[in-house]
């Protein structure tokens, strides 16, 4: 029988110096019993409760054929398996470990992972909200031109953000293999289909973008077209760059590097940010100048994620066209968190379409409060990717434990809450104490004094959401949540419908966001506590499927 344990080098296996003396063949002996102090290293190698130990035959998911070493040469002796724990392992060692801790150094932990994290989130809608205050310190018809724009050029790119997830998912996956050619060969596929992707949509916007613009904004804002137009066909350049961008930053996320990619999108921010102040402050380009510049600073993003990925040893110029059935797993990966984004992007645009009903001023109320409702919203961001990095392992990893996966989701909730109520009270204080950051237009102001009570709502209960949606993607329970995220814009569709009907104004589509928000908390809530849900279930079946492929 074969028993497979982690040790560390300078571990003595057994003391026994004649355990594999060669002898005539006894009766096989019963299961031994290994005591937990057998193994001197401090890596955690069983999860269970110590009041329900038991037998198990141990497996790790990242055997190095380096490090393994067969000990006896015949067939009378058990077979034993060395595994030595190297540092490529100690970030396993940290997923193990978090399940393992006290809520309160759990709840340090995370925040410590998610700290560096939060740039990656942050940088892209920073980009927008700083085109927002320049140009409203200029223009009104301006400001709300930015509205529609956005539409096109930013929520538009999150229907693509299913390079991402393949991208990670494919890398991680060729990594843990140590196959070093096909991580090579997964980033060629993909930097493919993003900058095909991406010259698609250049052309679209070059041919359609008017006719986009003028179907949503409608005939009575056709004097927010040319603006609008303006600054869409000048970010739409940028839409190679931005995908290719995307998969190049995917590939070091994969990697476990997120030092290189938030350092490319700080220096992209910086570079949007001076940007706007001289294309708009001092040269009066308006909307014009920081089109231009966000365009620069995407470019500039791009071309550092690409060289940043080439320092790693793999080569991010090479492009190789994929299979059909390469692009077929690539589609099954990300399909579900495709209808998922495709929701939000549609139930959000739906959102900036009922307002452009309400006037210019209304219009570019909404788009001050949209765009830093955004910029708060992100932050929660990590606490959904720190979910995916860290339950994995608790769910249906050889170290399954869902005491501590419910432990450490309580965690993940508690820090979003808190974290939830802070952007809260600061991004309201923002509009409210200081709306001349934005605008000196005090039709606009008094319009964006209309709606702080449900924005503050709104921005209180989105990053706990986070937390639930990211341990439902960890548990694979993307069927559920494609489900409801549709269900969830379908009611709020029709929410919305009937506050604009009704005429309640710009109040009554906010407060039409506060139910779409809220109604993804509790769906999310209710199938994490369910039961026969992801945290509860004692069925072992996924969990030994999970296994076999780690296996």
């Amino acid at each position: 029988m074969q028993f497979k344990t982690l040790t560390s080098h300078n571990t003595p296996l057994f003391q026994n110096p004649t355990f594999f003396s060669n002898k005539p063949p006894q009766p096989p002996p019963p299961p031994p019993r290994f005591p937990i102090s057998l193994f001197h290293s401090n890596l955690s190698l069983i999860s269970t409760p110590k009041n329900s130990f038991r037998n198990r035959i141990l497996t790790a998911s990242r055997i190095s054929s380096n490090n393994k070493e067969l000990i006896g040469n015949d067939n009378i002796g058990p077979e034993i398996d060395v595994v030595s724990v190297s540092g490529e392992e100690e970030e396993e060692e940290k997923v193990s470990e978090l399940g393992s801790e006290n809520i309160w150094k759990q709840m340090k932990e995370i925040v410590m992972f998610t700290g560096p994290a939060t740039g990656l989130w942050i940088c892209g809608p920073l980009m927008s909200l700083i085109d927002t205050a320049v140009i409203g310190q200029g223009s009104s018809i301006e400001l709300a031109a930015l509205g529609p724009g956005t539409v096109v050029c930013d929520y538009m790119s999150y229907l693509f953000m299913f390079l991402s997830i393949a991208t990670s998912n494919m890398v991680a996956t060729s990594l843990a293999k140590q196959d070093k050619n096909e991580v090579q060969h997964h980033i060629s596929i993909l930097l493919f289909v993003g900058l095909t992707c991406g010259c698609l949509m250049l052309l679209f916007t070059k041919f359609f973008g008017s006719w986009v613009l003028t179907a949503f904004t409608g005939p009575k804002n056709a004097h927010l077209i040319p603006a609008a137009n303006t600054y869409v066909q000048i970010r739409g350049l940028a839409w190679p760059a931005l995908l290719v961008g995307w998969v190049a930053q995917s590939a070091s996320l994969g990697m476990k590097d997120s030092w290189g990619p938030v350092k490319a999108l700080v220096v992209a921010s910086a570079v949007n940010g001076i940007g706007d102040i001289v294309l708009c402050s001092f040269m009066g380009y308006g909307i014009a100048g920081a089109a231009w510049a966000t365009m620069a600073s995407q470019v500039f993003a791009g071309f550092m994620m690409i060289e940043a990925l080439n320092k790693k040893g793999y080569n991010a110029y090479s492009i190789s066209v994929p299979s059909p059935d390469e692009l077929l797993t690539v589609l099954g990966l990300a399909a579900p968190v495709f209808i998922t984004m495709m929701s939000k992007v549609a139930f959000y645009s739906l959102l900036i379409y009922f307002v452009t009903s309400m006037g210019t001023y209304t219009m570019a109320a909404h788009q001050v409060m949209i765009q830093t409702f955004v910029m708060c919203t992100v932050w929660g961001g990590p606490l959904s990717q720190t979910a995916q990095s860290f339950m994995p392992e608790l769910i249906y990893g050889a170290k399954r434990s869902l005491e501590k996966a419910r432990m450490l989701l309580k965690s993940l909730v508690i820090i979003g809450a808190i974290l939830g109520l802070l952007l809260g009270i600061v991004a309201t204080s923002v509009p409210w104490l200081f709306p001349k950051i934005f605008t000196h237009d005090q039709n606009v102001i008094q319009e964006m004094h209309k709606v702080l009570i449900p924005y503050f709502m709104a921005i209180a209960v989105t990053p706990p959401t986070h937390s639930l949606e990211g341990t439902l993607l960890a548990g694979r329970d993307l069927k559920f949540l494609s489900l409801s995220m549709c269900g969830c814009f379908a009611m709020g569709a029709l929410l919305l419908l009937l506050v604009t009907s009704r005429g309640y104004g710009l109040p009554g589509c906010w407060f039409g966001f506060v139910g779409f928000q809220w109604a993804r908390f509790f769906l999310s809530l209710r199938r994490l506590l369910s039961p026969n849900g992801i945290l509860y279930s004692e069925d072992l079946g996924q969990c030994q499927t999970e296994k076999l492929r780690a296996v």
